[in-house]
């Protein structure tokens, strides 16, 4: 019936289409880190299960003819629910700003809640959608395979995923997709009661009787659906943290690995004749050599690194899904299946964000699951015998697979304790893994280095002689350097404001009567940069008063100025990095009308924007442009004998005169003038993918 299939592949379409669109929405709340999308997938998939679950219940437990009843019934008061909300907030799935956070805890309960309030009954209602229709449809049609439709409704998830970084991200503001998501759930909702009442009227849809039934699955393949369900999902959240670590937690980087994750799914249960276990064994081999690569020379181009680790996780869910599809029960046991797979991915969700965060002080669930995922294939090739190869290819394939595993498991053993030994100290929470190490490589000085991810964020030289000297991004000769020490209130009890800790380096051109309030949201940098373990003194050397506020720095700035705390700022400075870039929630034309509210007449905001991947510099030009503001750009390249990183500085002032002084002029960069034109990014609008390098 072409109702059926209508319902399922749009239901399967809003499923996926919420997922970034919320992410986004909320992303600015928790400091744009990758965890929050992490966080997000782990609530739908909680909630993929508890839909599944009632769907198995319903089907199992509730008479043929009350099932439409209690389905419509919810479904009505989901409806009403976005219609209710619709009237409330800017649009049905929109939290108003009320509902930030006000501190920098764990926020995972807190996004919990946001989710579960904005989009959690109709989520749920979407998943049940899948298993239900195809139930019903499986009953009336007992002679045609429910699979086709899985397939199609992993393909209307593929469009949602395909076309939001494409067609809804760059051309619709945030209040606009939220306005569309919801007439389409209501138009799901119309066309899924249709088929409720197809199925009533249906003389067909009856319960089979108990002769009919196959047998119950046994434990052991529960156990393996479980396992192979649980390994792709938590390799689908590892290489997606691995990737928006590496560039940038951004909705396209959120979705390329969960468009393979359904690409994978859409081939395994279209037909069995997709998965060929000895070349999807070969992919992984040789993408597990990529990756170990990759591990090895991590300053490879992103383009290279993302399309290996793209590679890696379609044959590990291709080999995960392969063999969960040939484990697959007959139809009258469809919606037992169905369930038990969800509840393997929330295990693999559930091990990724609370059981990692805790046994782990590196992100070392990828290189695990990617040994786990070789243990499963040796194990399926026991179970069931590879098809179709003679005695020596089965032999040959036998010696890859073990490679496989072997390597995987000396790599995923031996890796870890090589990056943790290099550490003096390493710890792992929400917000990233953050390390401390030494090193000799800056003009022969020993210095202690923070590193967070990959990026690095400030370095102190050990030396009494040097260990007050700014560093890394922070000289005397960076476009922040030149800032402060050209600055009219210098030695006047100058007021500094920066957003973004790192070892506190900023702090060392304070001086005695100048005032720096520094905003940090990550509880670890500031108990480093307060003098944990005696790595580093800049906080507590500095001359002038330092104050810390925990939290992410735009929440709290505009809490403060709710408050009427206007800091008056002399200098406002942007160095909060995620993801080794700006969050994208500071860059916003709302955010640096915030910043501007809180400088002095003679205030200068100065950012940051270095960074391997992306061009920051066509932002903060509309920035300039927009506000009325003189902006300069200046470069500074590396120099190792003093600590100095290569290192790009927006200079921005509602004064031209402020940043008309030859130190700075001399020192001004081109890249403005030869920048992109790009939209005016907002709270509602912004496009990470126009400005990748």
């Amino acid at each position: 019936m072409i109702v059926f299939a209508l319902s399922i592949c749009l239901s399967a379409f809003l499923l996926f289409q919420i997922q970034p669109m919320i992410g986004k929405l909320i992303l600015p709340w928790f400091g744009g880190t990758s965890a929050v999308w992490s966080t997000v997938m782990l609530f739908f998939q909680i909630l993929l299960t508890g839909g599944y679950a009632y769907s198995h219940y319903l089907i199992g437990r509730i008479k043929v003819s009350r099932q439409w009843k209690v389905h419509v019934a919810l479904l009505a008061l989901s409806v009403g629910l976005i219609v209710v909300l619709g009237f409330l907030w800017v649009s049905p799935i929109s939290p108003p700003a009320r509902w930030k956070p006000v501190s920098g805890e764990n926020p995972i309960g807190h996004i919990f809640m946001l989710l579960a309030v904005s989009v959690g009954l109709p989520y749920f209602m979407l998943s049940t959608n899948s298993p239900l229709i195809q139930s019903w449809f499986s009953r009336m049609f007992p002679e045609r395979s429910p699979y086709r439709l899985y397939a199609l409704s992993n393909l209307g998830s593929l469009l949602a995923l395909v076309s939001y970084p494409v067609i809804f991200e760059p051309l619709l503001a945030l209040r606009w997709q939220g306005w569309i998501w919801a007439g389409l759930y209501i138009v799901y909702g119309a066309l899924t009661g249709y088929a409720s009442l197809i199925g009533k009227r249906s003389k067909t849809l009856t319960t089979p009787p108990k002769t009919e039934v196959s047998p119950r699955p046994t434990k052991k393949t529960i156990a393996l659906w479980i396992a192979l369900s649980g390994t792709a999902s938590l390799m689908l959240l590892a290489v997606t943290n691995q990737i928006t670590q590496e560039v940038a937690a951004t909705p396209f980087l959120w979705i390329l690995p969960l468009t393979l994750y359904l690409l994978s799914f859409i081939l395994a249960f279209e037909n069995e004749r997709w998965y060929n276990r000895p070349i999807f064994s070969a992919l992984l081999l040789i993408s597990t050599m990529g990756f170990i690569t990759l591990a090895v020379r991590p300053t490879i181009s992103y383009v290279i690194q993302i399309g290996v680790y793209s590679v890696l996780a379609f044959a590990c869910f291709m080999i995960c899904h392969g063999e969960l599809y040939r484990l697959r029960p007959q139809p009258d046991h469809l919606t037992m299946f169905y369930l038990v797979v969800s509840i393997g991915g929330t295990v693999g969700g559930i091990f990724v964000n609370f059981v990692a965060p805790l046994i782990f002080k590196g992100y070392w669930e990828l290189t695990y699951g990617l040994a786990l995922v070789g243990v499963l294939l040796a194990a399926m090739m026991f179970i069931r015998p590879t098809p179709g190869l003679a005695k020596r290819p089965r032999f040959l394939f036998n010696l890859l697979v073990g490679t496989i595993v072997i390597l995987t498991l000396i790599f995923s053993v031996y890796y870890p304790i090589v990056i943790s030994s290099s550490a003096l100290m390493s710890e792992r929470n929400f917000y990233g893994v953050v390390r401390v190490r030494r090193i000799e490589q800056y003009g022969n000085q020993a210095a202690n280095i923070l590193v967070h991810g990959r990026t690095e964020h400030g370095l102190q030289f050990i030396a009494a002689e040097a260990k007050d000297r700014p560093t890394a991004y922070f000289t005397a000769q960076s476009g922040i350097g030149l800032a402060i020490q050209n600055h009219p209130k210098r030695n006047h009890s100058m007021k500094v404001g920066v957003l973004g800790l790192g070892i506190g380096t900023l702090a060392a051109y304070g001086q005695p009567g100048d005032e720096y309030r520094l905003y940090e949201i990550n509880p670890s940098v500031i108990k480093l940069a307060e003098g944990y373990g005696g790595y580093f003194s800049f906080l507590q050397d500095s001359q002038a008063d330092v104050s810390v506020v925990l939290g992410d720095a735009r929440i709290a700035l505009e809490r403060e100025l709710a408050q009427g705390e206007n800091q008056q700022f002399d200098l406002l400075i942007l160095d909060a990095f995620s993801s080794g870039s700006i969050p994208v929630h500071l860059t916003t034309k709302e955010a640096v009308a915030l910043y501007l509210q809180h400088l002095s007449a003679e205030g200068i905001l100065a950012a940051n924007i270095s960074n391997n991947y992306l061009d920051l510099v066509p932002v903060f030009k509309q920035l300039a442009s927009y506000f009325d503001l003189d902006l300069v750009i200046i470069e500074t390249p590396g120099n190792q004998e003093i600590g100095a990183a290569h290192v790009l500085w927006a200079l921005m002032a509602q004064d031209p005169a402020l940043l008309n002084v030859p130190a700075i002029t001399e020192r001004a960069s081109t890249r403005e003038a030869t920048a992109k034109d790009i939209n005016l990014w907002t709270d509602d609008y912004s496009n990470l993918f126009q400005i990748l390098k």
